[in-house]
């Protein structure tokens, strides 16, 4: 009867290493911190954009406050936001035509 070697008995003549070298673990290290760093950047850039947002939607509830005051002083929220000219709309023309 035949014996069966055991598996301490086999040697491997081409064995598998281990580690990667010094060179691709530094290498594999680089592009995921790189990866690391932008996508941190990213988030700080979302969180700038979130509350840009916000500052934007709060300036236009502002605004809204002032046409309001603009519609009551003055009728309309026709103005030129250069000058300050106030521009009423056009009347049909009967409030000043004399009979």
């Amino acid at each position: 009867m035949e014996k069966t070697k055991k598996k301490e008995d086999i040697v491997d003549l081409n064995p598998k290493p281990e580690k990667v070298t010094d060179v691709q673990l530094k290498k594999i290290q680089d592009v995921v911190s790189h990866i690391n760093r932008l996508q941190m950047e990213i988030g700080m850039m979302e969180t700038r954009k979130a509350y840009i947002v916000r500052t934007i939607n709060t300036s236009q509830d502002q605004l809204g406050v002032v046409q309001k005051e603009l519609e009551k002083d003055y009728g309309t929220t026709d103005i030129d936001i250069q000058t300050g000219v106030i521009k009423y709309p056009e009347e049909n023309g009967e409030a000043d035509k004399k009979d």
